[in-house]
């Protein structure tokens, strides 16, 4: 639920999509912080362990991962589903908004970050700028989407949007340079 309405989630809401009584919650948290900071967590350990790419990664093929990594992330099945998206833009506005938050998660946000977008790297490219490119495609993919879904009931621009930005992404990369094995 944070993924995908935010923080601002009451804990009675959390509750109640969970079926469990309200005074469940304090048995298993201390506070809902300790909640956004487990979920945080969590939503950062099940997306590298349960991702496609996660079992490609054990093959070596950088470049494989990185274009599947693109191809996944900037889909119209990821752009769908925020509740069980990448958490990089499913935590940013909430940690960036609440200082009290961000201090309690920001450790393992940044180590998400960072992981993520050494998926991404290619050369002297720390891939930050392409992770930064992708959440940014994925974010205005949706709200045009919510826009356009009003005034034209299924106007294909926001898969373009993707489209566009998975093409980018993907071509304009440079290789990464031979590793010497001497």
């Amino acid at each position: 639920m944070f993924r995908e309405k935010g923080t601002a989630v009451s804990v009675a809401d959390l509750m109640k999509a969970a079926g469990l009584t309200h005074g469940g919650f304090y048995k298993q948290f201390a506070s809902k912080e300790d909640l956004v900071d487990e979920a945080v967590a969590h939503a950062f350990a099940e997306q590298a362990a349960h991702s496609a790419v996660a079992f490609e990664e054990k093959s070596g093929e950088h470049e494989t991962v990185r274009r599947r990594v693109i191809e996944d992330y900037l889909s119209v099945w990821h752009r769908d589903h925020p509740a069980d998206g990448c958490p990089v833009p499913g935590f940013a506005a909430d940690l960036g908004r609440e200082p009290e938050q961000a201090a309690r998660a920001q450790h393992v946000y940044i180590n998400g970050v960072r992981n993520r977008a050494a998926r991404l790297a290619t050369g002297d490219d720390d891939g930050m700028a392409q992770l930064c490119t992708m959440v940014g495609a994925l974010a205005l993919a949706l709200a045009l989407a919510l826009a356009l879904a009003r005034a034209t009931r299924g106007n294909p621009l926001s898969e373009e949007l993707l489209q566009a930005a998975r093409t980018a992404l993907t071509e304009s990369a440079q290789p990464e340079p031979q590793r010497r094995t001497d």
